[in-house]
């Protein structure tokens, strides 16, 4: 489940402003059996809402509700170019640029691919929320030889999986409704990476707040595997995060600022004695970008930074 701190647009602001693509009633028409839209410009922009909430619901009750910030489900804003999921009127969970469906659009979730760096091949992807789907999407379009297992706990969430072209379970990608914290726990096979973007409307999913979930997720990390977390939210939650991973792997840490999202990722190695070979990963960093379209130079050099500069704990 993706999560941003970004001020949703204002009426007459922001997208309002761009050109619109293809109708979003086109977009759309294959899926709103068992869901209902609303006009956005109360809330943002041109556009449209669409809600899981029958046909015959109250649709003032359900504007006052999203004005009052205490609508209880997931939701989804499109003006046509692109589509977002939230949580809250405040918040973009999500989102995806509808012409380029695979793409990250979302900084944070560019540098968690920073993973790539590190291990370029990894046999299997544990990623801990869905949201839109954007981390289980770039991961299943350009590591065709990874097995991905994407856990989500909420099922309004996965109600929306449609909208952003979530891959269809198979071989490869196995979606499973449940809480990350039971699943991780219940594993009896590793995964090479953990990818952890698992949020409510207000940061950092309070369940993950756990000494035992960080030492139950190394416990079934490969050897030389990697957890990888967003952190977002009040400042003391992400702290208190960051001094349980500490724990569970080791003070040293690699924690990266996303300053246009107030977001920090961090990179926590199960090898305690890894010490990564910069020059060869910025090598590796030049041919992921040309096969992946990344910014994998930037990603790397600022990761090098990070890992060269003062030791000081963030917590």
């Amino acid at each position: 489940m993706q999560h941003e701190v970004r001020v949703a647009s204002s009426p007459r602001s922001g997208l309002a402003a761009r050109r619109q693509g293809p109708t979003i009633a086109r977009h759309l028409s294959h899926c709103m059996n068992d869901r209902i839209w609303i006009p956005a410009a109360f809330l943002f922009d041109e556009g449209m809402l669409l809600l899981h909430e029958p046909v015959h619901a109250d649709r003032r009750a359900l504007v006052a509700s999203l004005l009052e910030f205490d609508y209880p489900k997931p939701f989804v804003f499109d003006n046509g170019v692109v589509r977002r999921l939230h949580f809250s009127p405040m918040y973009v969970q999500s989102e995806m640029v509808i012409r380029v469906p695979n793409d990250l659009s979302l900084a944070y979730t560019r540098k968690m691919m920073a993973f790539m760096l590190f291990m370029s091949a990894p046999r299997h992807i544990l990623v801990v929320g869905l949201g839109g789907g954007s981390l289980t999407k770039y991961c299943y379009h350009h590591l065709p030889t990874t097995r991905i297992t994407t856990v989500e706990i909420n099922s309004e969430v996965i109600a929306f999986s449609d909208l952003f072209e979530v891959p269809p379970q198979g071989a490869r990608h196995t979606l499973v409704q449940g809480d990350a914290v039971d699943y991780v726990a219940s594993m009896t096979d590793r995964v090479d990476i953990v990818l952890i973007d698992g949020c409510d409307k207000h940061g950092i999913a309070p369940t993950f707040c756990d000494d035992a979930f960080y030492r139950e997720i190394r416990a079934r990390l490969e050897p030389d595997g990697l957890l990888v977390m967003n952190l977002v939210g009040p400042t003391d939650a992400r702290r208190a995060n960051l001094r349980m991973i500490a724990s569970a792997f080791g003070a040293r840490l690699l924690v990266q600022e996303v300053s246009i999202d107030g977001n920090q990722i961090v990179f926590a190695f199960n090898n305690t004695a890894y010490q990564p070979n910069w020059p060869l990963i910025e090598r590796k960093a030049a041919w992921l970008a040309r096969h992946h379209g990344l910014d994998f130079g930037r990603l790397a050099q600022k990761l090098r930074r990070t890992h060269q500069g003062p030791q000081r704990a963030p917590w």
